[in-house]
This record gives C-alpha cells, sequence and structure tokens, in this order.
C-alpha cells in the first residue's frame, strides 16, 4: 500500500487570513503576492493595476510539512492552484507538490458540504487522506464516511491562527495509526 494524501488549502491552514491585520500571530510574516489566479479574478484589470495580496506565512511550517512527507503524499487542495507552487512553497521551503485540478471553483457542495469534498473523495480514489482546511465541518465528515471507504481525517483549522502544534500532532498520529503499510 501506499502512503496516505495529505491535502493541503492554503487560505486558513498556512495563510491565516481571518487574524487580527494588526497583529500577526506569533512566527509569521507578511508576504505580499500577486498570484495568476488573483489576477484572473481581476478580469480586464492590468496585471499592474491588480492589488496585492496579504500572505501571512509562518516559515516553521515547511519544516513540519516535510516531516510528515515522510508519513503522507502531500498535496495542494487549494484555489491558489499551480501558484501554491510557485508562491507559498518556496517561502516554506517546500518542493513542488501535486495540485488537485478542481473542475470549476465554489459552487455548493453535495448534502450540505463545502464544495471541495466530493472532488477530494474523487480524487483519493479509496486511499486514505487528511485534509487541512477551514471550510471542513460536521457535514463533510458525516459525508465522507458515508462515501469513501478509507479512513480520512478532516481537520478544521482556525483562519485567525492557522495550523498549530495540535494539528501537526493530530495528522501525525493519524499516519501512524494506519501502520507500516501505509506509511512505509
Amino acid at each position: 500500500m501506499s502512503r496516505p494524501l495529505l491535502y493541503l488549502d492554503v487560505d486558513g491552514p498556512l495563510n491565516p487570513w481571518a487574524a487580527n491585520p494588526e497583529r500577526r500571530p506569533a512566527g509569521y510574516t507578511t508576504h505580499r503576492m500577486k498570484p495568476d489566479n488573483w489576477i484572473a479574478l481581476h478580469a480586464g484589470a492590468p496585471p499592474d493595476a491588480v492589488p496585492t495580496l496579504r500572505v501571512l506565512l509562518k516559515p516553521a511550517h515547511g519544516p513540519r510539512l516535510l516531516e510528515l512527507s515522510g508519513l503522507y503524499h502531500l498535496v495542494w487542495a487549494t484555489t491558489w492552484g499551480e501558484d501554491a507552487n510557485e508562491h507559498i512553497a518556496p517561502v516554506l521551503g517546500l518542493p513542488h507538490l501535486p495540485v488537485v485540478a478542481w473542475p470549476a471553483l465554489f459552487g455548493a457542495g453535495e448534502e450540505g458540504t463545502y464544495w471541495k469534498t466530493s472532488h477530494l473523495i474523487g480524487h483519493a480514489a479509496g486511499r486514505p487522506f487528511a485534509w487541512v482546511d477551514d471550510e471542513v465541518g460536521e457535514a463533510d465528515r458525516a459525508f465522507v464516511a458515508r462515501q469513501h471507504d478509507a479512513p480520512a481525517l478532516l481537520r478544521h483549522v482556525d483562519p485567525r491562527v492557522g495550523l498549530r502544534e495540535e494539528d501537526f500532532t493530530a495528522l501525525d498520529a493519524f499516519a501512524r495509526a494506519l501502520g507500516p503499510d501505509h506509511t512505509g
């Protein structure tokens, strides 16, 4: 068997977008970015006229995620798409990661779930997975439990503080609990 997947959202878990703008969470640095997806949302505006995004990133997350890459296959599951590899990965010291290709961005999810949920079940294709996102909730957990036959951990991350030590501990414990067939 192969390692489980770890689906990474950017905004919320890695970029605590809801943090108090006057006081960054400890360990975060501010970056100004203008990803292609952001420019595309401003159709018709010249790229120079599109404002930059304020992105908070914690460089210490990179080594922690690299540690988890021994237990998981890391995958971007974010609206940033390939922009995550260009803008986020270098700041965190991550290699180029695969990206979930969304058939459409946003919209309504099945049975009251977040719009990403059913797509990630399809992407996982029966493999165990963990997912960190600020939008997952009980409806998503229940849906995944009904629709996905392999173990899954859906970890809600507070978008005011981003990933914390207890999130990394839970991700580590989940992967190890799957046993050596999944983590070797």
